[in-house]
């Protein structure tokens, strides 16, 4: 039988209750293995709930110092109750400044103590009674957030000042720099603004022009790594031409914002959009394509469809790229020609039907091999072969047929 002796407005706060005529403490803390959250409690006296009932700041302090306790039970360990009853006389019932001692020598939440209103200054000093002097039963999440995105940033050495931190809220990333960054001018002071919105045409002057574009071997929503490196590089040195008191937090937010807009525009956009390949892909081809995988799937792309042959390629490698399966093949068999791509050694293969079988004799093929850059060599060399077959490659070589020197250039390539 339990029954509630005393609890306060917030449900979260540790509640006193009555278990089989024994007063304990109760508080909810972690999860057990289904995630569900988990109760535990501990037996205190008659003393400990009369100061519990009166001072809201002992509570709290209690409440933060038996937090780490119940996250060492994990997801099934029980509560460790006698260390839980040995916190109850230091914090209740001593005096502030044996409190205040006592806490430099054990664990406490410093989060739960800042969300209910702790003077964060006093707390770095080591005065917990006095900083919790103005502490509230509601909780302010937010207020801990910050506090804790601060202490982060200053054990980093970095000092924020008030366009910093203007930049990165109007980003949204004051609180988490992996959070992706989005416009929020409502969360900057109205006064930095302006001073916000200057930094912010500053970054889109410097990549004005410039795009992310996709990147099928990243699957289907994958975009250019080296076109965001260099959109971000174009950013960041235009920032710290026009605005050097800026802090690298806030440069390089402002970066991730630019990059993570052109991102997002690169993959809502349609395939058949992709530079290269808008209005050069294969429409004028006359002779159908088949794509297959290192898998052993294969696709066919008819001259008659709505879609460039670049395009439907693409499409068909972002739908099957896998780290096991980055071996791409575009063949004409009409005209006995092909290209094989590696993408795991950023090279391609042209393949040229010599002489084809006959009289139950294996045909022969000259193979010629050359070494990409990126996926944007590989649009490039695609476009070309859909567009004019194997002879409009000849401008993007060199070409080798050697094998070994081909390994040879890549190793070079590589060593580079």
């Amino acid at each position: 039988m339990r029954d509630i002796v005393f609890t306060r407005m917030s449900g979260w706060i540790p509640t006193v209750v009555r278990e089989d005529g024994e007063l304990r403490l109760m508080l909810g803390a972690g999860a057990d293995a289904n995630h569900e959250p988990r109760t535990f409690t501990f037996p205190i006296g008659d003393a400990h709930l009369a100061v519990i009932r009166e001072d809201l700041a002992r509570h709290l302090l209690l409440w933060s110092a038996v937090l780490p306790l119940c996250d060492a039970a994990g997801t099934r360990g029980p509560l460790d109750e006698r260390a839980a009853a040995a916190l109850l006389d230091p914090i209740l019932l001593a005096a502030p400044a044996d409190v205040d001692a006592f806490f430099r020598g054990i664990p406490w939440d410093r989060g739960r103590l800042v969300a209910h209103g702790a003077d964060t200054d006093l707390l770095r000093r080591g005065r917990v009674c006095a900083a919790m002097s103005a502490a509230t039963e509601t909780s302010d999440p937010k207020r801990a957030q910050e506090d804790h995105a601060n202490r982060r940033r200053a054990e980093r050495g970095v000092v924020l000042g008030p366009l910093d931190t203007a930049v990165l809220r109007y980003t949204g990333q004051y609180l988490h720099g992996s959070t992706v960054p989005k416009r929020t001018p409502g969360a900057v002071e109205p006064a930095l603004l302006p001073e916000v919105m200057r930094v912010i045409a500053t970054a889109e002057r410097a990549c004005a022009g410039m795009r992310i574009g996709r990147d099928p071997r990243r699957g289907k929503r994958g975009t250019d790594k080296r076109d965001w490196e260099r959109m971000a590089a174009a950013v960041d040195t235009a920032m710290r031409r026009a605005h050097p008191e800026l802090v690298d937090d806030a440069v390089r937010t402002v970066g991730f914002l630019m990059c993570s807009e052109a991102t997002d525009r690169a993959r809502n956009a349609p395939m058949d959009t992709e530079g290269d390949e808008a209005g050069s892909g294969g429409s004028a081809r006359r002779t159908g394509l088949t794509f297959t995988d290192d898998k052993g799937a294969e696709r066919k792309w008819l001259p008659e469809g709505p879609r460039t042959a670049a395009a439907e390629f693409w499409e068909f490698v972002g739908d099957r790229s896998a780290a096991d399966n980055e071996v791409f093949t575009i063949e004409d068999e009409e005209r006995g020609e092909g290209v094989q791509l590696h993408f795991y050694a950023d090279s391609l293969a042209r393949i040229t039907t010599v002489r084809a079988g006959d009289g139950g004799s294996d045909p022969q093929y000259r193979v010629e091999y050359t070494l990409v850059d990126g996926i944007g060599g590989y649009r490039t060399l695609v476009s070309a072969f859909v567009r004019g077959g194997c002879s409009a490659l000849d401008p993007h070589g060199p070409w080798m047929s050697d094998v070994d020197e081909f390994e040879r250039a890549r190793r070079r390539r590589g060593a580079g």
